[in-house]
């Protein structure tokens, strides 16, 4: 599997699962993982996501290959 260019994602940039949900705003990318705002946590924490689990980086939406509920299962910190 190829590795993907993450150069655009950035700050600020709101995530989206497969299914349109909304799952966080990027804080910034941290090697293979995006590191999502405290802010926007439902549990006041940071949580990371794969990079890999990008699909689309459309305008300032950043949008998984996973549907929301997915991709929160997934969520490291």
């Amino acid at each position: 599997m190829a590795e993907h260019d993450h150069s655009a994602i950035k700050e600020d940039m709101t995530v989206i699962g497969a299914d349109g949900v909304h799952i966080g705003t990027v804080d910034h990318i941290d090697g293979e993982r995006i590191k999502l705002t405290r802010a926007d946590s439902v549990d006041g924490k940071h949580h990371y996501l794969p990079a890999g689990l990008v699909a689309a980086v459309d305008g300032d939406t950043v949008r998984l290959s996973a549907n929301a509920a997915n991709a929160i299962d997934l969520f490291e910190e």
